[in-house]
């Protein structure tokens, strides 16, 4: 058979065919949202419970049974959990007259400092709040109507979440046939290992993100409690499942306990309170996370902020926590392509120059 001499495009050409695929699969990413974020919160969770049902079916269960047990433990867990923040905010829900009140005198107070700063009387003020209060009810309206059709939403992807989950875990063997057999053989050796890596990668990132969310509530809620800041345990958790949202989850945390803090608190413990959590998250950013998390992903701080940036466009909430792991996962399977490999190198840290530079020594030592 005659061979077919292969086909080389100019270097506009394969720019333009990049550029055009980038657009598309971003494209496809946007419109095919619905389907494609619990699918990938699926995978996370299948690799993050996959030793425990192994261990069941080590144990006699069935792969069924065993992903069924292991997907109510986590429910148990999260359950418990918000069960406890639940009751966190019960218990600050009492205090909402209070900040009432407050927020009554801090009016009665602006009032006087526009009174005297730029000299409109209150009853000025009060005809221009009465103006503004039309447009703000129209807004709250249409963000009610959000928060519910978001709720919904999060509540149909959490059903599809675990329904997937339990499909993937049952069927995990059928997927990784699945993956070997798009490639040729003398190929299927590295597919392996990126299946292989990926898993390890995903739950070291996962686990690590755990162990960083309870070092951090912890650190929190001990600091508040010396401070004599109320409801520290509920402002603790709070800055630990904010801090999974990378560069941006600090200041959520610090502006939401602010605010409650200043309903029930003087200023000063306001203060307290978010100079605390900028001493915990350099903390955090500089020892914690880099030895628990950083060592999973590796990947370098910029593309980190590009991924977390990118999600949010594409994903919002839940892409700034996807993508992460999803861009960690195409660095390794850029790795194992000879063609796309700088771009692996691009996206590592400096950590990885190094252990390879090492390598390469103890190689030409031998």
């Amino acid at each position: 058979m005659e061979t077919r001499p292969s086909v080389k495009f100019p270097f506009y050409a394969k720019l333009a065919l990049v550029l055009l695929s980038i657009v598309l699969v971003i494209f496809l990413m946007y419109e095919g949202h619905t389907i494609l974020i619990p699918l990938f919160f699926s995978v996370l969770l299948a690799l993050l419970l996959l030793p425990l049902t192994k261990w069941f079916q080590r144990r006699g269960l069935g792969k069924g049974l065993a992903a069924i047990i292991s997907l109510l433990i986590f429910v148990v867990c999260v359950g418990l959990l918000f069960f406890f923040l639940g009751s966190q905010v019960a218990s600050f829900s009492k205090d909402i007259p209070l900040l009432n009140e407050r927020m009554n005198v801090w009016i009665l107070e602006l009032e006087k400092w526009i009174e005297f700063k730029f000299n409109i009387d209150p009853t000025q003020q009060m005809s221009y709040l009465t103006k503004a209060s039309a447009d703000i009810a129209r807004v709250a309206s249409i963000v009610a109507q959000g928060v519910f059709l978001t709720t919904g939403s999060v509540l149909i992807w959490t059903i599809f979440v675990f329904i997937f989950s339990f499909f993937m875990l049952t069927h995990r063997n059928l997927l990784r046939r699945f993956f070997l057999m798009l490639f040729k053989n003398e190929h299927h050796d590295s597919v392996q290992e990126v299946l292989n890596e990926t898993r390890t990668l995903v739950n070291g990132y996962i686990l690590g993100l755990i162990i960083e969310m309870g070092i951090v509530a912890t650190l929190s809620s001990i600091a508040f409690l010396l401070f004599g800041i109320k409801y520290a345990i509920m402002l603790g958790i709070i800055c630990g499942l904010l801090n999974v949202i990378p560069y941006i989850g600090i200041y959520s945390a610090i502006t939401i306990g602010s605010i409650i803090t200043l309903s029930n608190n003087t200023p000063v413990h306001a203060l307290y309170l978010i100079v605390i959590s900028i001493v915990i998250h350099f903390i955090d950013a500089n020892i914690i996370m880099p030895r628990i998390v950083g060592g999973r992903v590796q990947m370098n701080p910029l593309i980190t902020i590009m991924a977390v940036i990118t999600g949010s466009m594409i994903w919002g909430i839940a892409g700034m926590f996807l993508f992460i792991p999803l861009v960690a996962i195409m660095k390794i399977i850029f790795g194992r392509v000879d063609g796309l490999k700088p771009w692996a190198v691009l996206m590592g840290a400096d950590e990885e120059e190094k252990k390879s530079k090492k390598k390469i020594e103890a190689i030409s030592k031998d």
